[in-house]
C-alpha cells in the first residue's frame, strides 16, 4: 500500500502531519509513504511547482494525500509557475476527473454553523464537482482593446463525454445513499450548460431508481442557506463546484472540517487511485503558528482509506474518533475553540 503524501505551502505541512499521524497510528500491513514537494515550496528548491520528481511519485503510488498550495511569494510568478498549477496540473494528469466533497453536521455542532441550529442539523449532503474541464482548462487570453484597455477572455467548455462521465459517478453516489441527485447548472444563459444539462438527462435514463432535479447555479446558492436539508447529491462543473462546496463548508461549521476525494479511472489492485486533500487552501496567515485545524485533512486520510484501499472498517473508526473529538469540545479557533493543531491530532489519536 504505497501512499504519495505532497504537505505543500502554509498550514499543509502541518495538518498533513497529523494525518499521517492517524494513519500511521492504524498500523496498517505493508503501508508505506513517499513524500514529495508541491507548490510554492517546490517552485523554490526545484523550479516548478510540480516538479518531475514528483509526478514520478504520484504515479508510483495507490494514492495521494495532498496539503496545500499556495505562497504569496509566488504571486507575481507566470501563471504557469504559481503553486496553485500544482494541484491543477495533478488532477490533468492523472486523470481526476470526479471530486467528491462530502459535507455533514455532526451533532453537537450545530451552534458553529453560519445557519441557524435547525436548519443546520438537516445537512447531510455530498457535491460531485467535475474537475477537468470548464474556465480552470478552457483556453485564456489577455489583450488590449483598439482603444487601448486591457482585457481578459477565459473559455467555459465542456464535451459530451466529460460531462457524461461525471453524470454516472454522481448517479451511482446517489444510489448509495438517498438516491436524489441534484444537477447545478447556468442553462438559461450558457450554452455549456445547456449541454450538461442535456446530457444529464440522457444519462438519467440508465438511472430510474434516483429521482434527478435540475437547479440554476443562483438559486442552488441560496437553498443551500434556505434549506440546505433538501439536498443529497449535488453534481456541477467546475466554477459553480468550487464555490458551492467552500459555501457549504461554512453551512457546516467550518471550511477546517470539509475534506475531498478527486477519483479518476485508474484502479490499482485495492481500488481506485485518487488524490484526497482538505478542501482549504494554504491560510499563510497562521502558517507555522501551531493554529491550524488538521481535522479535514484527517477526515480526508479517511476517504482515502475508503475509496483507494478498501478499508471501510479503518476509514470509520477515523470518521467517529474525529466526531467524538468534537463532542468532546476539542476545537480549533476556527470553530471558536483554543486547541491547536497537535493538540487536535492529540485527541483524535486517543479516541482511535
Amino acid at each position: 500500500m504505497k501512499v504519495a503524501v505532497f504537505p505543500g505551502d502554509g498550514i499543509g505541512p502541518e495538518v498533513t502531519r497529523e494525518a499521517v499521524r492517524v494513519l500511521e497510528a492504524l498500523d496498517l500491513p505493508g503501508l508505506t509513504l513517499f513524500e514529495g514537494d508541491v507548490g510554492g515550496i517546490a517552485y523554490k528548491r526545484h523550479g516548478h511547482p510540480l516538479p518531475e520528481e514528483t509526478r514520478a511519485i504520484a504515479r508510483s503510488c495507490d494514492a495521494v494525500l495532498f496539503g496545500a498550495v499556495g505562497d504569496p511569494d509566488c504571486d507575481a510568478l507566470e501563471r504557469h509557475l504559481r503553486p496553485e498549477q500544482a494541484i491543477l496540473g495533478l488532477r490533468e494528469r492523472l486523470m481526476l476527473f470526479a471530486n467528491l466533497r462530502p459535507a455533514k453536521v455532526l451533532p453537537g455542532m450545530e451552534a458553529a454553523s453560519s445557519l441557524r441550529p435547525e436548519i443546520a442539523r438537516a445537512i447531510d449532503l455530498l457535491i460531485v464537482r467535475e474537475l477537468t474541464g470548464d474556465v480552470y482548462f478552457g483556453d485564456k487570453q489577455r489583450f488590449v482593446c483598439q482603444n487601448g484597455e486591457r482585457g481578459g477572455r477565459d473559455v467555459m467548455a465542456y464535451i459530451e463525454s466529460e460531462v457524461r462521465r461525471i453524470a454516472h459517478t454522481a448517479f451511482r453516489a446517489a444510489r448509495g445513499r438517498k438516491r436524489r441527485l441534484c444537477s447545478v447548472d447556468k442553462a438559461n444563459v450558457l450554452e455549456t450548460s445547456q449541454l450538461w444539462r442535456d446530457v444529464v438527462i440522457e444519462t438519467a435514463a440508465e438511472y430510474s431508481d434516483v429521482e434527478l432535479e435540475h437547479m440554476y447555479v443562483d438559486n442552488a446558492a441560496m437553498q443551500l442557506v434556505r434549506d440546505p436539508g433538501r439536498f443529497d447529491v449535488i453534481v456541477t462543473g467546475n466554477l459553480f463546484g468550487d464555490i458551492l462546496s467552500d459555501q457549504a463548508s461554512m453551512c457546516v461549521g467550518s471550511i477546517g472540517l470539509l475534506a475531498s476525494a478527486s477519483l479518476g479511472e485508474r484502479q490499482t489492485e485495492y481500488g481506485t487511485f485518487g488524490l484526497y486533500e482538505p478542501i482549504h487552501g494554504s491560510a499563510p496567515d497562521i502558517a507555522e503558528q501551531g493554529r491550524a485545524n488538521p481535522m479535514a485533512a484527517i477526515l480526508s486520510t479517511a476517504m482515502m482509506l475508503r475509496h483507494s484501499f478498501g478499508r471501510e472498517a479503518e476509514a470509520g473508526r477515523i470518521e467517529a474518533a474525529v466526531a467524538l473529538a468534537l463532542a468532546d469540545g476539542v476545537r480549533g479557533s476556527d470553530l471558536g475553540g483554543h486547541a491547536g493543531t497537535s493538540e487536535i491530532g492529540d485527541a483524535v489519536l486517543e479516541r482511535l
